[in-house]
């Protein structure tokens, strides 16, 4: 694209020329994508010859910021997801020229912090470690890392099967389980007395009933060499000793996936969430707090049912253990949070475990402590949490999967120690919510401490074994937005280091892995066996009544219009507070419709979040400013899940829609719990929504900067309804399709074990090329985390 942008300019100076100049005639050192777009929009109306389709035009539609420093513009190319390039054009000569990341990031660096003269800038560069990594090559391949991997792995052991037999025999004889050796006995010494052992033991299984149990095929296959986890029957044995036979004669992704799958290697888990409020009950919507929690604690149900099934179908007799481990709170406002020990509800062996944060002189720190505000304490509870974790679980995990920036922080810490496959998950990621964030780190740094939170996701981003996602956006972005992994590959803290290769997005460590809603409490309004009939007087007081024990604020003059409901942390990036304003402002959808919102609280005095007391007294303004007291009705509550699954259906009976206008979402459980109760949903179409719903089929996305264009949109939606009924069915339908199809626990669990056991080989097979990379995060951790870990604490 520069090249063709080269040619073009040589004949087409006066376009170049008006466009640059009428970027810096803007007097803003950074412009962003839109910006430039506008320019360039701007110049093709006012023209008198077009530039559509040509490469101005192609190339300032793929610019995704200008720095401009008279007489220089430098341009970030975005050539597609993980393809970049970047470019520079003096004003006068405009010729473009290619320049290197290094170069482009140094502009940016100009106008907030210059360097001293003679200042060298610290680069961080993760690349050269990815050089043994089977790399992906295609951008649609991106987040499907273990079918490219499996590829790689089969193909190696097919190029090399000396050195790729070998190590599946070790790969075998090193599992255990309580002190129970599994699959192979270490007397099978070689790859030549394995494939002697597989011809006899199938030989004995031909001749078995398909239902023997492996109680009865123990002795016998016993003296071959072979130790339980084969299978719980005759049959299941012989099918996965036929996969390992067809493995070492000619390996296949598919017939390598399958036998690695079948290996019972993951029994013990750990999982780790330390910010916010983590419990069971009382705690959604506190700061920090929200569908995280909801996520691990469905995960971990899930998780725990694929275990169990997994091992007995291979005949491996053990109960399945799961710690989830968060910090605990001594002063925990009324939650379980003050709990050392906590059983999950719905499972039989999981437990949350909770750990304190200590002050350096060990005093334990009682208090809430902010996500922002945790970094100090990170590495000595990583520490603590180790002893713990060994303690509960009876030995060392075969997996440890991180959730959020702290959570993957200490992953990481644990994983190295523990030598422990490690799975992160981010559920969101800071750089893309706020704009600028890691440039003017230094501005915001006593509020958000952006530089000490980036550092730690780049370690544990380049530390995990793989990594999971909700959505392809996550990774990737879509045509138009960078992803919120894309945001990493290349960034600058100007005075602290500058990143020009932080992540590599064709990694095939990212996979995607979409979970679901609890089908036992969000379920279809149809399902009427199954309603919960007793909570009705409950969701009529929340809604309907004046009741001076609900938190509340407005009453319905006419509560039988269909409902517009929403549900979420009361903060500026949920934006329930634009859904009001654009419900006010919008006569007829408020006409059409009364409006729930459930979240935050009433009272601003209640609140210790600065952002939502903000929130709310901008929420009380708009209701005074449109007068909605009678058309809208605000919950100060927290309702738990099955409320929650009951009024979701109860909007479903009135012929309402679920409504989620956040600015940005990663994934949104809510909007997954809504479609699963089987509730027309419309939502914001930058983030994980855009996936998941099929707009005009299982729902509507909306652009929340655009509110008078959503609310017109949800008008249009309800009086298309209230004219033809089927209308609202058929998006039911879709919605509750859509869920069925894609995001199940089931699905999530199967698949997440699945990918657990072939990185764990991977782990196992690339041990030793992984030391440098370990090592470069050693010094990284040692010289940058650390200092700034240390200075939130003094703050």
């Amino acid at each position: 694209m520069i090249d063709a942008l080269k040619t073009w300019t040589t004949d087409h100076r006066d376009p170049v020329d008006a466009f640059l100049r009428r970027c810096f005639a803007e007097n803003r050192v950074l412009l962003l994508q839109s910006d430039l777009c506008h320019v360039l929009d701007t110049l093709a109306t006012e023209s008198a010859s077009s530039l559509d389709g040509t490469p101005l035009q192609q190339a300032v539609r793929h610019f995704q910021e200008g720095v401009f420093q008279h007489p220089w513009a430098y341009f970030a190319l975005r050539e597609g997801a993980g393809r970049w390039r970047y470019l520079r054009m003096h004003q006068e000569q405009l010729v473009p020229e290619s320049v290197s990341v290094s170069e482009f990031l140094a502009s940016k660096e100009l106008f907030v912090k210059p360097p001293n003269d003679g200042d060298s800038v610290l680069e961080i560069d993760f690349e050269p470690f990815g050089r043994h990594v089977p790399r992906l090559q295609e951008t649609r391949s991106i987040g499907q890392g273990v079918l490219h991997l499996n590829r790689h792995l089969a193909s190696a052991m097919f190029t090399r099967p000396e050195v790729g037999h070998a190590r599946m025999l070790n790969f075998l004889r090193m599992h255990s389980i309580d002190g129970q050796q599994l699959m192979l006995a270490p007397h099978l010494g070689d790859v030549a007395a394995l494939r002697a052992a597989l011809r006899a033991a199938l030989q004995q299984l031909e001749a078995r009933d398909p239902d023997t149990p492996w109680t009865d095929l123990a002795a016998v296959l016993g003296r071959l060499g072979f130790e339980p986890g084969w299978g719980a029957t005759a049959a299941r044995t012989s099918e996965t000793m036929g996969l390992l036979v067809d493995i070492l004669e000619a390996p296949s992704p598919t017939a390598l996936e399958a036998f690695l799958a079948r290996i019972p290697m993951i029994s013990r888990l750990l999982i780790l969430s330390p910010h916010g409020y983590f419990g069971q009950d009382n705690v959604l919507g506190r700061p920090d707090t929200g569908g995280q929690v909801v996520y691990i604690l469905d995960q971990v149900r899930a998780l725990e049912h694929e275990m169990r099934d997994r091992m007995a179908i291979q005949g491996v007799q053990v109960d399945p253990k799961i710690v989830v481990v968060t910090r605990l709170i001594p002063e925990s406002d009324g939650t379980t949070c003050n709990m050392p020990l906590e059983k999950i509800q719905g499972t039989d062996h999981a437990w949350i475990v909770r750990v304190p944060f200590h002050h350096p002189n060990g005093e334990i720190v009682r208090q809430w402590v902010s996500r922002f505000e945790i970094w100090p304490y990170l590495e000595a509870f990583s520490i603590h949490v180790e002893r713990e974790a060994l303690a509960q679980l009876g030995g060392r995990p075969d997996l440890i999967i991180g959730n959020y920036s702290d959570g993957n922080l200490v992953a990481s810490l644990l994983s190295e120690r523990l030598g422990v496959t490690q799975c992160n998950i981010a559920h969101a990621l800071e750089q893309t919510k706020y704009l600028h964030s890691a440039l003017y780190w230094e501005a915001n740094d006593a509020a958000y401490h952006f530089a000490c939170q980036y550092t730690a996701d780049l370690i544990g981003m380049n530390h995990a074994d793989f990594i999971i996602t909700s959505t392809y956006q996550e990774i990737a972005g879509t045509a138009h937005s960078i992803g919120q992994y894309e945001s990493y590959r290349a960034y600058t803290l100007p005075g602290l280091y500058r990143v020009v290769n932080g992540i590599d997005l064709f990694d095939p460590k990212f996979n995607i892995v979409s979970p679901g809603a609890d089908a036992d409490i969000y379920f279809p309004y149809t399902d009427t066996s199954r309603r919960l009939h007793s909570l009705m007087p409950e969701i009529e007081r929340l809604l309907y009544a004046s009741d001076p024990g609900v938190p509340y604020r407005g009453q319905f003059a006419d509560p039988d219009k269909p409902l517009i409901f929403t549900m979420a942390r009361l903060d500026r990036i949920k934006n329930l507070t634009g859904l009001t304003e654009w419900f006010g402002a919008c006569e007829r959808l408020a006409e059409a419709a009364n409006l729930v919102v459930v979240g935050g609280y009433i009272d601003a005095a209640a609140s210790t979040d600065e952002e939502e007391k903000a929130e709310i007294a901008r929420m009380h303004a708009l209701m005074d400013q449109y007068r909605l007291d009678g058309r809208m009705r605000w919950l100060g509550t927290r309702l738990d899940k099955n409320l929650a699954g009951e009024l979701y259906r109860h909007v479903a009976d009135r012929r309402g829609v679920f409504v989620q206008p956040a600015l940005f979402e990663a994934f949104g459980l809510t909007l997954i719990e809504a479609m699963a109760s089987g509730l027309p949903v419309f939502a914001t179409r930058y983030g994980g929504p855009l996936e998941i719903i099929q707009h005009g089929v299982s729902g509507f996305h909306i652009d929340p900067n655009e509110g008078a264009a959503a609310a017109e949109a949800i008008a249009d939606f309800l009086q298309q309804c209230a004219a033809d009924p089927t209308r609202w069915q058929r998006i039911s339908t879709g919605s509750l399709a859509r869920v069925a199809a894609r995001y199940t626990w089931q699905l999530y669990a199967e698949r997440m074990m699945t990918l657990s056991r072939i990185y764990g080989f991977w782990k196992f097979v690339s041990n030793l090329e992984r030391g440098e990379v370990s090592r470069y995060l050693q010094l990284f951790r040692h010289l940058q985390f650390r200092p700034l870990a240390r200075a939130v604490g003094k703050n």
